[in-house]
């Protein structure tokens, strides 16, 4: 950076000037966290526990292998169907990414969750088993497997299958991500170019 000003200007017009610059800048970050949100102020993720069910389609979501969701509601009876003795307070859980975006989509117009989070696979070790059309990921349901879907970069309709076959396999690293791509097909997106449409065409 240039310690003094070109073409005759002052030291008190510099640091005028600086003084705006900065509080220009301060006030872009203040207006970038707001869209963001406070990271701390969101929900941590939980472990999906042994007979919980995915809210979209009711499977037991650890008997299957592949990606799994969570989606935390500010009001989470505006979207789930609770009964007696359920927690009203849990996150949406969900057997797969794809049941994830396609619940999430299916009840955006009653509300929009606070936080959506995916198996990160570049913070586990997963394995790829089988081959062609039976390659499946492994799944992961541990709290510290998740990540944001917004920190992810994601692959989709990989040769490699989850619970409910094409998938939405996501890595917190985006190397992590072209170097899955790269093996086993599908394509990048970031979580805020998934739409329903994408979901629906992988059903």
């Amino acid at each position: 950076m240039k310690q003094h000003e070109q073409g005759g200007g002052s030291v008190g017009s510099l640091i005028t000037r600086r003084t705006v610059l900065a509080g220009t800048a301060l006030v872009g970050l203040t207006s970038l966290a707001g869209c963001l949100g406070d990271e701390e102020e969101q929900p941590d993720p939980i472990t999906i526990e042994s007979g919980q069910i995915c809210d979209n389609c009711t499977m037991e979501i650890v008997d299957y292998p592949g990606p799994v969701g969570l989606a935390f509601y500010a009001d989470p009876e505006d979207v789930l169907e609770t009964q007696e003795e359920v927690d009203d307070d849990r996150p949406a859980q969900f057997c797969s990414s794809v049941c994830t975006y396609t619940f999430v989509f299916q009840n955006e117009d009653d509300a929009s969750p606070e936080a959506t989070y995916l198996t990160d696979y570049s913070s586990v070790d997963y394995e790829v088993r089988g081959e062609g059309d039976q390659a499946e990921i492994t799944s992961h349901v541990e709290a510290e497997a998740f990540a944001l879907a917004d920190d992810c970069r994601l692959v989709v309709d990989s040769e490699v299958n989850g619970a409910m076959g094409r998938s939405i396999i996501g890595f917190s690293d985006p190397d992590d991500a072209a170097a899955f791509e790269d093996e086993y097909g599908g394509d990048l997106y970031d979580h805020d170019e998934i739409d329903s449409e994408l979901v629906m065409s992988l059903m």
